[in-house]
């Protein structure tokens, strides 16, 4: 068998990280054999390179090698591809079509982005997994194919599985063996490496002068969170190769190309949300938000409430804290920075001075005598309502499934109908 160095210089590989070399070393154990083998990475991070290395090192290397991506076929014509179609099968089948597994009988077939699949297709796959049998659109004749498959995806097939977008029987017959391709932000000693790489081979396509990077440029580089991964990284070497007129990219002109760095780890981040439920999880997570908005708010409150008791009322607002009772009062007048605090009644809103302050307690959440916003909070109400009755009709009333999609227990979401009084 071919080692590990032989295997990367042949297939144009770059970098030393342990977790990729953990995937090419399963990948050349599992070659021989003809095993299913499910590929899991981010998009861009480098997936495609695997079936190949799995195909050239196997004994169907002289057989046919085809890729498919899952995700750009329409679900209409998908089966006509994988499977092929008899003459007058449909609208437009004018002749007899060989599919994707009767071309690649003896040979590999990969299929990328496997988590697309229409359910009726992944009925079909299982077949051919299970048995080597598939019929052709429009044909009731079973024809008999000898096919590996190498699968991959970006998506969670797991969570797919509990919404009921993909099939649990074909993912385990798919994951026999599982190959973990790690993201580029998890192997950052190898983006310089890359770079320059990359670098070179558009000086040399282009016919310009290599790009070179500062040492301030480089680390910014490494601890960028590349979400792009290796195709973004590819893009950027390239735009610059052939945008920049100066050879050397300092740290101030590269951030012009690359926005401050960004791990994408905060709680609402809608504009990046891929929607695959609809829109339900998008509201919940707006939801969210506002309550621990809320939260917030009332926190900071009660902790000025606090320093107003202890200073009888006298008590000189920061901007911060004229921002916050400006939320809270919305017909307040500000007072300037440093300027005492005077509230005076107007729609219902109390003076806040030392006599109203004296209703105040440390050990208690609410001020008495503040009016509630009961509109804000009859509309969250009814927010969580509408999200419940949702998720009961999206799951056709099974409580399991719509308190797992609520992100709540059974037992709550059961206490939820009853308390809105909603009819499953």
């Amino acid at each position: 068998m071919d080692s590990l160095q032989i295997v990367k210089q042949r297939f144009g590989i770059i970098g030393n990280n342990l977790e990729l070399n953990r995937a090419l070393e399963k990948s050349m154990q599992v070659a021989p054999t003809d095993i299913s083998v499910l590929v899991i990475g981010e998009s861009g991070v480098g997936k495609e390179f695997i079936p190949k290395i799995i195909h050239n090192l196997s004994p169907r290397k002289h057989k046919q090698y085809i890729a498919v991506n899952c995700g750009a076929i329409p679900e209409g014509t998908i089966d006509s591809e994988l499977f092929g179609h008899e003459k007058g099968a449909f609208t437009g089948a004018d002749k007899v079509r060989k599919g994707y597994f009767e071309v690649a009988d003896g040979g590999t077939i990969f299929l990328d982005e496997v988590g697309e699949l229409p359910l009726q297709t992944q009925v079909r796959l299982l077949r051919v997994l299970e048995s080597g049998e598939f019929m052709k659109v429009g044909s009731s004749n079973i024809q008999k194919t000898n096919v590996r498959i190498v699968a991959a995806t970006n998506v969670n097939l797991l969570s797919a599985i509990k919404k009921g977008d993909f099939r649990e029987d074909l993912y385990y017959r798919l994951n026999t063996i599982q190959i973990d391709i790690p993201a580029l932000r998890n192997r950052r000693d190898d983006i310089p490496l890359l770079l320059r790489k990359f670098a070179v081979d558009f000086s040399e396509k282009y016919r310009m002068p290599t790009i070179a990077f500062s040492d301030e440029a480089m680390a910014y580089i490494q601890q960028y969170y590349w979400p792009g991964n290796i195709r973004q990284l590819r893009n950027f070497a390239e735009q610059v190769t052939v945008v920049e007129t100066k050879r050397e990219l300092t740290l101030e002109k590269l951030k012009e190309y690359l926005k401050d760095i960004q791990t994408n780890t905060s709680l609402v981040n809608i504009s990046n949300t891929k929607d695959t439920t609809s829109d339900f999880s998008t509201e919940r997570e707006i939801l969210y938000k506002i309550l621990f908005d809320m939260k917030k708010d009332l926190n900071d409150l009660k902790t000025l409430t606090l320093d107003l008791i202890k200073n009888k009322g006298e008590y000189h607002l920061t901007p911060n804290e004229q921002d916050l009772f400006h939320k809270v009062y919305k017909n307040y007048d500000s007072p300037k920075e440093n300027e005492p605090l005077v509230y005076y009644e107007e729609n219902n809103i109390p003076a806040l001075n030392a006599a109203t302050i004296s209703n105040y307690h440390e050990d208690i959440d609410v001020y008495e005598d503040i009016p509630s916003n009961n509109s804000e909070s009859l509309s969250l109400q009814k927010k969580e309502e509408e999200l419940i009755k949702k998720a009961l009709e999206k799951y056709n009333g099974k409580r399991k499934l719509a308190a797992q999609e609520l992100g709540i227990s059974e037992r709550t979401l059961y206490r939820k109908i009853k308390q809105y009084d909603i009819e499953e």
